[in-house]
C-alpha cells in the first residue's frame, strides 16, 4: 500500500464524527447537561434520510435541526440517529446517517464542527478533489448561531436554514 493510498482526511473527518456520534448518545442516555444544545446540519436527499416530505419539500438539499428543549426519543446508533421532533405542532419521526451530516456545532461550548461530503455518497461528490478540501473544519468560536427555523421550536418561520460556512477560517 503506498502513501498515496491513506486518506488521512477522510480518517480525521470520520474521527470527528465519532464525535458527533458521541455527544448524541450522551445526550441520548443523560440528557443535555446545563445550557447544551446542538445545531445539526444534514443533507435531505441522500440514502437513508427520513423526513418528512413537506419538510424534504421545504429544504431539498440540507436543513438544520436543533435539539434542546423539544426532542423526544433519541436513538443512536454506529450509523446514525433517529429523534421525534415537533413541526408545526406535529411529531415527526427523523432518521440522519452520520454520513449526511454537514455540520455539527454546541453553541454553549462555542464548538462546531463543518464536514465534506464523502464520495460516492451523491453527484457532487464523486470526483472528490484533495484541492477543493482539506478535510473537516472546527468552528472557532461558534458562538450563538442565528436561530434557524427551527422544527424542535415549533416555530413555521420563513424556513431559513442556518449554514455553518460563516464560522470557517477564511
Amino acid at each position: 500500500m503506498g502513501l498515496e493510498e491513506l486518506r488521512y482526511d477522510k480518517m480525521v473527518e470520520e474521527a470527528l464524527r465519532g464525535v458527533v456520534r458521541e455527544s448524541l448518545a450522551f445526550a441520548a442516555e443523560h440528557g443535555l447537561p446545563g445550557d447544551h444544545h446542538f445545531y445539526i446540519t444534514f443533507r435531505t436527499h441522500l440514502p437513508g434520510v427520513a423526513v418528512p416530505d413537506y419538510a424534504r419539500a421545504r429544504h431539498p438539499d440540507e436543513m438544520t435541526i436543533v435539539l434542546q428543549h423539544q426532542y423526544w426519543d433519541l436513538d443512536v446508533d454506529e450509523t446514525g440517529f433517529a429523534v421525534t421532533l415537533s413541526f408545526s405542532g406535529k411529531s415527526e419521526r427523523l432518521v440522519i446517517p452520520f454520513s449526511a451530516i454537514t455540520g455539527f456545532a454546541d453553541p454553549s461550548a462555542k464548538f462546531g464542527l463543518q464536514f465534506q461530503g464523502i464520495p460516492g455518497q451523491d453527484d457532487e461528490d464523486e470526483d472528490f478533489d484533495d484541492d477543493e478540501s482539506d478535510g473537516p473544519k472546527a468552528a472557532p468560536e461558534a458562538g450563538a448561531p442565528p436561530a434557524p427555523a427551527s422544527p424542535a421550536s415549533g416555530d413555521d418561520g420563513d424556513g431559513k436554514v442556518v449554514t455553518l460556512d460563516r464560522f470557517r477560517k477564511k
